[in-house]
């Protein structure tokens, strides 16, 4: 999933928060429905902007960006 045409990051729209373009749905927001529980097709239902493909984009965002997160251990006590 190519989430470049999907996911905008604008300092005008919930000040940068990555969301779905045309939308003000936040990336966090469709990923946390989905750790609750929520299927696509209840996203689907209950935020008609939003497509199939915008979840998955969403999903391929917040990989793509875990994927890029620089984790350095702490010293052991």
């Amino acid at each position: 999933m190519n989430w470049q045409g999907r996911i905008v990051i604008d300092s005008q729209i919930l000040c940068g928060k990555p969301v779905v373009k045309g939308t003000r749905l936040a990336v966090e927001f469709i990923v946390d429905l989905l750790a609750q529980g929520w299927t696509e097709s209840d996203i689907v239902k209950n935020y008609p902007g939003i497509s199939r493909d915008d979840i998955l984009a969403c999903l391929a965002y917040a990989s793509a960006v875990l994927h890029a997160e620089k984790v350095y251990p702490v010293g052991i006590r």
